[in-house]
């Protein structure tokens, strides 16, 4: 099982690459089902069928849905919404806009990140292609599984705790419902134990990857820059870059057609200089909107090579032909904790190197704290709370620094927790 996510700035074609990509895969002979997260649907239009909550076939090996996240809803966490609506009502709120209120913020990415591990757990398909929202909305939504882990991991117990001492009193005073029952307790265990998974499943790079469109605009760079960025801090791993509306060069060009192709070559340059390592893809910009299968193989034929029955052949106009989408690029390791010897560290105590890949990032925006046994990094806004390993909890944190895209701290055992060997 393989799955691959398509972000990117708004309006740069995510639908078009994914549904592209998803239709060579088929055509490969690879069960696919081609699944939009976003809340603002395309995929339907893109392909040109009617799609629902749950797979349609849309050609031989594909199938596609687009996620109805307000029936997925209604379906889900009954014991929670009945809590708030008590709750609410016993306030004096009418049952109606009680029942309003308590659809949760956030919902919607939760359900989504459910609904992606329910359809790989089915084992129906051999790939998953995700047509996700637009960045910010994917990276709230990918950072969701650490962030409410974390609360949930941490805060649930205590507030448990305190609900049950409390239960008693709730009832004299006549306000129960106001304390959760245990079946409450137990819906948001549950939750935390699903987000988890989605979280083993997503950041496992030998099954997942994402891909980043974009379009060679400075504005949509820097952007997808950021991006980069954001997507390492939270543990996810970047393996493909497509580069879409490339406009064809041309002698017959006219004097505004030629300065958007010299524009573009000049950020094309720059795409492959701050994605080094990365393939990056391109597709260029069509006379027409790609909609409809046909249309949409047109597109991946310019994305991976002629449709052929050989692999490795080359395809009439000296294009590789049929390239595999899933090639697999070998992962960056985001994460690393290494010791340093004695005689190198200087002194006669072993000391520990954490390094997290930031890719892009410089020195002024990053952040680095500890609070506990946890490790708080934030990078231009992003935040990711990092249980540190067993060894670093019984450290003292030396200092840091950004260099070439990465953050190392250097830890230095804490004699008050280290016992010295």
């Amino acid at each position: 099982m393989r799955i691959v996510l398509f972000t990117g700035k708004g309006g740069v074609g995510k639908t078009t690459m994914s549904a592209a990509t998803a239709l060579r895969l088929a055509d490969r002979g690879m069960r696919t089902l081609l699944l939009s997260t976003d809340a603002a649907h395309s995929l339907s239009d893109a392909l040109d069928v009617r799609l629902t909550d749950e797979p349609v076939t849309v050609a031989p090996g594909l199938d596609a849905v687009q996620l109805d996240i307000q029936r997925r809803f209604e379906g889900a966490w009954k014991e929670l919404e009945k809590y708030l609506v008590s709750v609410l009502t016993q306030g004096g709120m009418d049952p109606v806009s009680a029942e309003e209120l308590t659809v949760l913020p956030g919902v919607d990415e939760v359900l989504a990140l459910l609904a992606v591990r329910d359809f790989a757990g089915r084992g129906q398909w051999d790939a998953l292609v995700l047509d996700c929202a637009p960045t910010a909305e994917t990276l709230r939504l990918l950072a969701l599984p650490d962030a409410l882990g974390w609360y949930l991991q941490r805060v649930l117990p205590m507030y448990r705790v305190l609900a049950r001492g409390a239960r008693p009193l709730g009832a004299l005073l006549g306000r129960g419902a106001a304390v959760p029952p245990d079946a409450v307790f137990e819906a948001i265990a549950a939750l935390a134990a699903d987000l988890a998974s989605v979280r083993e499943l997503l950041t496992d790079h030998r099954t997942t990857s994402i891909r980043l469109v974009l379009t060679p605009e400075a504005v949509v760079l820097a952007e997808a820059r950021r991006t980069f960025t954001a997507l390492a801090l939270y543990g996810y791993q970047l393996d493909e870059v497509v580069a879409n509306r490339v406009f064809p060069r041309s002698t017959e060009a006219s004097p505004w057609q030629q300065g958007w192709i010299q524009a573009q070559a000049e950020q094309l340059a720059a795409i492959e200089d701050s994605f080094a390592g990365l393939p990056v893809r391109t597709a260029s910009y069509l006379a027409t909107e790609p909609v409809g299968c046909a249309a949409l193989r047109a597109v991946a034929t310019e994305l991976y090579g002629e449709r052929v029955q050989s692999s490795g052949a080359e395809s009439e106009n000296g294009a590789a032909a049929d390239v595999d989408p899933l090639a697999e690029v070998e992962p960056a390791e985001l994460l690393l904790v290494t010791t340093v010897s004695p005689s190198a560290a200087g002194d006669d105590e072993p000391r520990f190197l954490l390094t997290l890949a930031l890719p892009l990032a410089s020195s002024g925006d990053v952040r680095a704290s500890r609070s506990g046994d946890d490790l708080i990094v934030t990078v231009a806004g992003h935040r990711r709370i990092l249980a540190l390993p067993s060894a670093l909890r019984r450290c003292a944190v030396l200092d840091g620094s950004v260099t070439d895209g990465r953050l190392t701290l250097r830890f230095r055992p804490d004699p008050r927790y280290w016992r010295p060997t």
